[in-house]
């Protein structure tokens, strides 16, 4: 199969296509593309219309609310540039318009093209559809095998964890945190890899969106491990932003509080994305969950807890 000109509209996908051995013909990103670090330099043709640097969670929910009730895109394509790349294909989504270009802005750039390329449309709700995507990838590229080679080697892994969480008589209330202000659940995938890493998140959203919850169901709830995870950060932000849960009204009697199991973790690289790391993010939930069971292996800067007691942030020990 000849090499082709791929726009990846998505962080995702761009970390798909790199783990295919494809970032040779990777002519176009995001401005969030940022793994693995040698895609940093390619042409960005994606930038969000929401100056997210400079604001607050409370400021950038607001924004991404008024925008998307307005009719208005999150994201903004560079048409211009996108027609001087010229991909053959384009990988984007249609599944959340907060975290891509959503199909009015695809469409509307496509129309400027003078070839119509291939398109992919990601919509994983699922880790099984994060697998399904992956493959559809190495169908379009010709590299069908590396990818089920990829997909083979997770399963080995996740099945690995479930083998030993399947057996356990009692799983901790877990509650993962997918914005602090306002307060969000998890959704999509993450629910799913709770239930393997061994806990169990009554408060989450498997296979939906994430949605905003009110404070004191999370009292309610009672988390026994408490992880904060952002979507759109990484754990040096997530790591900055946890300190505003603590003047919250009664955060000092959560459980996951005394037993000191609050933990920030690296939301972009192993639980926002639905590609290859969130395997690693299973890994990691099943350590963070039931540390007397499973060790964590992976980098350094994937969590911190979260030390509200002592008003710390402490790393990883």
């Amino acid at each position: 199969m000849t090499a082709q000109r791929i726009v990846s509209f998505l962080p995702s996908a761009t970390e798909m296509l790199c783990a295919l051995g494809l970032e040779d013909q990777l002519v176009g990103i995001t401005h969030e593309c940022d793994y693995p670090s040698s895609v940093k330099g390619k042409p960005v043709v994606v930038r969000s219309a929401v100056p997210v640097e400079t604001m607050t969670q409370m400021e950038i929910d607001q924004a991404v609310t008024e925008r998307l009730q307005n009719g208005l895109s999150v994201y903004q394509v560079d048409e211009k540039l996108l027609q001087a790349v010229a991909p053959d294909l384009i990988l984007t989504q249609d599944l959340c318009q907060v975290c891509a270009p959503s199909g009015n802005e695809v469409t509307q750039a496509l129309n400027l093209l003078p070839k119509k390329p291939q398109i992919l449309w990601l919509t994983p709700k699922s880790l099984q559809q994060i697998n399904d995507n992956l493959r559809e990838i190495g169908e379009a590229t010709g590299h069908l095998q590396q990818a089920e080679e990829l997909i083979a080697a997770g399963c080995v892994r996740v099945n690995k964890i479930a083998a030993i969480t399947d057996r356990l008589s009692l799983r901790p209330r877990v509650f993962c945190m997918e914005w602090i202000d306002p307060i969000y659940c998890s959704g999509h995938w993450v629910p799913e890899m709770v239930k393997i890493a061994g806990g169990i998140d009554a408060l989450s959203r498997q296979g939906t969106d994430s949605v905003r919850i009110a404070w004191e169901d999370v009292l309610q709830w009672a988390p026994e491990v408490l992880i904060i995870m952002p979507c759109g950060c990484h754990l040096d932000k997530v790591g900055e932003l946890a300190p505003q849960l603590f003047a919250r009204p009664g955060w000092f009697d959560l459980p996951a509080v005394h037993k000191r199991q609050v933990y920030a973790v690296d939301a972009n690289s192993y639980f926002a994305r639905p590609g290859p790391r969130v395997i690693d993010g299973a890994e990691l939930l099943a350590h963070l969950i039931h540390p007397e069971l499973f060790s964590w292996n992976g980098p350094d800067g994937a969590y911190r807890r979260v030390d509200a007691v002592h008003l710390d942030v402490t790393t990883k020990t």
